[in-house]
Order: C-alpha cells, then structure tokens, then sequence
C-alpha cells in the first residue's frame, strides 16, 4: 500500500474493493434493524401490561449501551497494535461475528425478559468487537480522492442494512414467529463477513508495542490526549444527535402504526412497516452518491446541515401525519436527510481522525452510532408509556416522534466548531513500525 509522508494511503482502490470494505456495513446495521423491530413485538408478549412495554424495552438495553461505549474504542486501539498472520483487525471481526451468530441464535429461541436482556447485552459485546477493529480500514486503506466515495458507498450499504433488518423483521410480524426471522439475520452478518474478507489487503503497518502490556494499550484508549482533538469530540456528539433524531422513527415505528395510527392488524402492520422503511430506505440510497458528490464542491458540513433540516421536517411531518400516507411523506424526507448524511459524515470523520490510530478514533466516533437509536428507544418508550397510564395512548408515539427535530437542531449546532479540513499531518505515524500482516 502506497502511502505519503502523513501515512495516509496514496494508491486509488478499484471499486470491488470499495464494495468489500462496506458490504459488512450491511450485516451490521440489518441486526440492529430487524432486532429493533422484533423486540418492539415480543415485548408485547414477554411484557403484558401495555403501560410500561417500551420503558421495559429500553431498560433491558442500557446494559448493552454500556458495553458498547466501553468495547469499541478499547478493542479498537488493541487492534491497531496487533501483529498476527490474519492481520491487525480480521481476527477481532471473525471472533465477534462467530459470536453474533451464537447470541443470535440464542435471542431467537429466548422466551423470558432476562433471558432476552442477557443475549441483547452480550451480543452487543460481540457486534462491538468486531465493529471496533473493522471501523479502521477506511482509514488505513482509502486513499483522500477516494474518501467522499468510500463513504457514500458505506451509506448506501448501511440503508440496504435497514431493508434487509426490515424485510425479516416483518415476516416475523406477519406470521407470529421470529425465531427463523432472527436466525436469518444471523445468516446475512456470516455471508457479509466472508465478502469482505475475500483477499483483503489489510494495509497499514501495526503500530509498536514497544514492550507495553496489552493491559496499558487498552487503557490507552481512554487517554486524555483525545481531549485535544476539538473538532473530533463535536463531530462525535454531532453524529449521536442527527443519527439519533432519524432512530425516532426506526425504532418507535410499531407503536407508532399501532397506537397513534390503530393498526392492530399484524399483517396490515408488517406491510406498513416494510413499506415505509423500503420507500424511505430508496430515497436513503438515491441521496447517497449524490450528497457524496456535492460535498466535494460546497464542504461536508453545509451538507450535513441541509441533510439535518430537511430530516427535522419530516420527522415533524410524520408526528403530525392522520395517516400512513402522509407517513410516508415524512419518511421520504427523513430518508433523503438521513442519506445524504450517511454519505458526508464518514468522509469528514475520516478526515478528522489521526490515521495511525483509526481503531481507536473510530471506535471512541462509532460509540455515536451504537448508542443513539437505544438512547431514542428509551426516552421515546419512557413518553409513550407515560401517555398511556394518562390515558391518551394515540399520543405517545407523536410527542415522541417530535423530539426528533431537536435532536437535528442539536446536532446541527454541535457541527458548528468542528473544522473540516482534511487533516494533513498524522502525528501519530510511525513509518518505521514492522509489517502486522501479510495480505490475504
């Protein structure tokens, strides 16, 4: 891998490898998906008493929140030391994939509200393992011109994710079983996986343990050095709120269509649900490529911030919406915000981040992304269940979808400090470090 003196990488990557470096986008995202949805059904049956479903719902997750703010960027920086035949991050992602799969399987075939928060909390653990390290190679392997691509074609495979989450979920709703529903998803993460490590070229150079314990490298990671790094530190709290302000909708969409819009039907609702999110998730996609573009010409942030406006509005647009159509109006505005976003966002925290620690930088960014549709779960479920021991159910779900513009209001705000410029100088390279890893 060619690379300048910053150490960042020089030479242009053909397409299929860009395709490879964000397929396991689409594993990822449709797991957090479709077991969104599908806990938004069980919990109706493992929680009988309708005044505290979605509070249960989004207390049996804070565990995993938790361990996701600790096991990203810890294993992350672990992973930018590590010298093995497989390279510095593949063997984290095969392990915490491997252990996706168990607790899947596990989640599926689980019928008590323990028994459910356990195997949430440790899949958690493992999705985070592996997502840490894999967070890392857009940074060792995509060279500056291919940067604004890179991450459209992540945003593009982050929406697919959502479909294919959505598509399996419903078939679940629909028919009243989601153990082979979960199980699936456990096969779409496997089959991602094992594109994106087809000959894969690991790239950057681990960096030198100089005898330090693994025990000091992981603590490294929490540093009080990333305090200097101003622009990433608002960029990440950035991110949670606009990824966040979209989750609304993503993860309240079953209390919405059955409570504020009366769909008690299941069949009705899974075709509503699957619906929404496939008109949303199109326009996601058709934004992608193009925001990507544009940033290139107007900066990444006056996208961001035309993205988050145009995501308020339609967040607005569905809590107030009589019915589902013009739901999906709403949905069709979240969607083109919620792309053009996607494909923005990684290129300027690519930007920003120092290179030569992309496991940790983009472990301790992705602590945004792991957390914000929980956190939109929780204080969405704590509304909804408050308006029904009031006595007003139908309007839990709206006042809950409209918190959803402040979130955008906060994030667009929490953009303002951050510098865009692409970072030139990477501080932390060490051209002299040993190879970590041969291709594969």
């Amino acid at each position: 891998m060619d690379r300048s003196d910053a150490g960042r990488p020089t030479k242009l990557l053909p397409v299929t490898h860009l395709v490879r470096l964000s397929v396991y986008w689409l594993g990822l995202v449709a797991i957090v998906q479709g077991v969104g949805i599908i806990l938004q059904e069980r919990i109706k049956v493992l929680v009988p008493d309708a005044s505290v479903q979605y509070t249960t719902l989004g207390l049996l997750q804070v565990a995993g929140v938790a361990i996701a703010v600790v096991v990203q960027p810890t294993v992350g920086t672990i992973s930018d030391y590590t010298v093995s035949r497989f390279g510095r991050r593949k063997p984290y992602i095969v392990v915490g994939t491997l252990l996706d799969l168990a607790f899947l399987v596990a989640l599926a075939t689980s019928n008590t509200v323990l028994a459910v928060a356990a195997f949430v909390t440790l899949l958690q653990f493992s999705s985070n393992l592996a997502q840490g390290p894999f967070q890392g190679y857009v940074p060792d392997l995509v060279a500056a011109p291919q940067v604004g691509l890179a991450s459209g074609m992540i945003g593009l495979f982050t929406v697919l994710g959502v479909v294919t989450g959505t598509a399996l979920a419903t078939i679940g709703v629909a028919t009243g079983d989601f153990v082979w529903p979960t199980i699936g998803l456990a096969v779409v993460h496997l089959a991602t996986m094992g594109i994106l490590l087809f000959r894969l070229d690991e790239g950057r150079r681990a960096k030198p343990r100089r005898g330090r314990s693994w025990r000091s490298i992981a603590a490294e990671a929490w540093g009080r050095d990333v305090l200097r790094e101003r622009s990433f530190l608002f960029l990440v709290a950035s991110r949670f709120f606009i990824l966040g302000g979209s989750a609304f909708l993503l993860v309240l969409q079953v209390p919405y269509l059955e409570r504020a819009l009366g769909m008690t039907d299941p069949d009705v609702r899974a075709a509503w649900i699957l619906g929404t999110t496939v008109v949303a998730v199109i326009c996601t996609a058709g934004a992608t490529i193009p925001a990507a573009r544009l940033s290139q010409r107007v900066g990444r942030k006056r996208v961001i911030y035309a993205a988050a406006a145009m995501s308020a509005l339609g967040m607005a647009i569905a809590a107030l919406a009589p019915g589902p159509l013009l739901l999906a109006a709403g949905a069709i505005l979240v969607g083109i915000g919620g792309g053009s976003f996607l494909a923005v966002d990684w290129a300027l925290l690519t930007d920003t981040i120092p290179q030569a620690s992309a496991g940790r930088y983009m472990g301790i960014a992705n602590i945004a992304t792991a957390t914000n549709a929980v956190v939109a779960a929780f204080v969405g479920g704590l509304v909804i269940d408050a308006f029904s021991r009031s006595g007003s159910p139908d309007l839990g779900p709206r006042v809950a979808f409209l918190l959803a513009p402040a979130w955008f209001l906060a994030g667009a705000l929490l953009l303002r400090p951050v510098d865009e410029r692409r970072r030139d100088v990477d501080e932390h390279a060490d051209p002299g470090t040993p190879a970590s890893s041969v291709a594969a």
